[in-house]
């Protein structure tokens, strides 16, 4: 998946350095056109002799070294590359890559990244740095942008700490960017809407009504898709997970904004996969100032949550492909088949939350696919990213099947133009 690619290596000032040396070279023999950029601290564990030796390109270091009047270096080398590494990417290169800063050519050449292509990152550090709260929280944040890591290992470090710290073997490094690159891009062009997480229905300013959904396998969708190339817009309530970067964010709180946002931008879509949690009842009215303990009960009136799902199926295009979720805990396939029928959805997501692993909150699923006619595919246990990949693939070769049957369509309906058109001058040439 390397050859041909072009590679930045950023190689930032941290003893690991000499490692980077290591990695430009796997990357150069599988094939990849690797462009070293190296911060001003780096060229002093590693001169930038030793990166030119290997890929056989001129090393960048100054941000104001332009070879070539004609091209500013940062944004043609950003625009170029099929996937950047930085390697070892030491904690003050992690700020500046959370911050936003750009300071250097490498910093500044990040920045013009547009996300299209994948940032593959293995920091290397002092045990304690790595595990100091700020550096997580800077990872998170860029992890959250869509950035890729390669943990580092635990062992002897420089310093002469032992623990985690110490940069990522080159070959897993090497592996690590060729599993990124060889994602499918088979959603290019798609416009994929997900809903996620929870909705919170208002009982007064300060109680609600909710549920347990993190959002994890919604975001896991949309992540998916978004890496396979599809123009996602995710629609999220209430979550405790991090949304992936580049996709266009929805915010909302209740069913009836969902339902809102959802519906506004479902006739622009062409998969919709709604992860959501969304409530079925909220209260018939909304007291505007705090309720205040009066008696041992209270009672709440409660009404149903318009049918975002149902309302979908109801609009649906023959050539929009809708996909549906079930939180159950028992009678899985029975209320499957009869959700997808009810619903008009094409394929519905089963899950029995009572599962150890299972739905909410866990990092991991499983889940069964149904449509109306019965099961079409059990997915076992498996992480959620794993389980969003497989989803997409079944959405993804449905609606491919329906554009291939409307093209036909077009195709017979043209043909069958064109021959009536030629009987229709024949019998004019023959009245002449």
């Amino acid at each position: 998946m390397l050859q041909g690619k072009t590679v930045i290596l950023g190689v930032t000032g941290g003893i690991a350095a000499y490692k980077a040396a290591a990695v430009a070279s796997k990357l150069t023999q599988a094939g990849a056109d690797v462009r070293v950029v190296m911060t001003a601290s780096a060229t002093k564990f590693v001169a930038p002799l030793t990166f030119q030796a290997i890929t056989r390109h001129r090393v960048v270091v100054d941000t104001f070294d332009e070879e070539d009047a004609a091209v500013i270096s940062h944004i043609d080398l950003a625009d170029r590359a099929d996937a950047v590494v930085v390697a070892p990417a030491t904690a003050n290169a992690l700020a500046k890559l959370a911050l936003g800063l750009g300071d250097d050519m490498l910093s500044t050449t990040l920045l013009a990244h547009r996300g299209r292509t994948p940032v593959l990152i293995a920091p290397a550090m002092n045990v304690h740095m790595y595990a100091n709260p700020i550096v997580q929280q800077h990872m998170e944040t860029l992890r959250g942008r869509g950035v890729h890591f390669v943990e580092p290992g635990e062992g002897f470090l420089a310093c002469g700490y032992t623990g985690k710290g110490r940069m990522a073997e080159p070959e897993q490094i090497a592996d690590k960017l060729s599993a990124l690159l060889a994602a499918p891009r088979d959603l290019d062009g798609v416009r994929v809407l997900v809903t996620a997480g929870a909705t919170v229905e208002r009982i007064d300013p300060v109680r609600y009504l909710t549920n347990d959904s993190s959002g994890k396998m919604g975001f896991a969708v949309a992540e998916a898709a978004r890496a396979r190339g599809a123009r996602v817009t995710l629609v999220a309530g209430r979550a405790d997970a991090q949304p992936p970067a580049g996709v266009e964010l929805v915010r909302v709180e209740s069913a009836q904004d969902m339902y809102d946002a959802v519906l506004a931008r479902f006739p622009e879509t062409d998969i919709v996969v709604k992860a959501a949690a969304v409530a079925d009842y909220r209260p018939a009215a909304r007291a505007d100032r705090k309720l205040k303990k009066s008696a041992d009960e209270m009672t709440l009136t409660l009404e149903r949550t318009p049918d975002i799902l149902k309302e979908l199926g109801a609009r649906k295009r023959p050539d929009q492909v809708l996909i549906g979720f079930a939180a159950e805990t028992h009678d899985v396939a029975q209320y499957a088949v009869l959700k997808a029928a009810s619903k008009r959805a094409d394929f519905i997501v089963a899950n029995d939350v009572s599962q150890p692993g299972v739905g909410f909150g866990h990092d991991t699923n499983a889940v069964s696919v149904f449509t109306a006619d019965g099961l079409v595919e059990e997915l076992p246990l498996q992480s959620k990213r794993s389980v969003a990949d497989r989803l997409l693939t079944i959405g993804r070769e449905a609606f491919a099947a329906r554009a291939a049957a409307a093209n036909a369509g077009t195709s017979t309906g043209a043909s069958a133009g064109a021959s009536g058109a030629s009987s229709a001058s024949e019998a004019r040439e023959t009245s002449t």
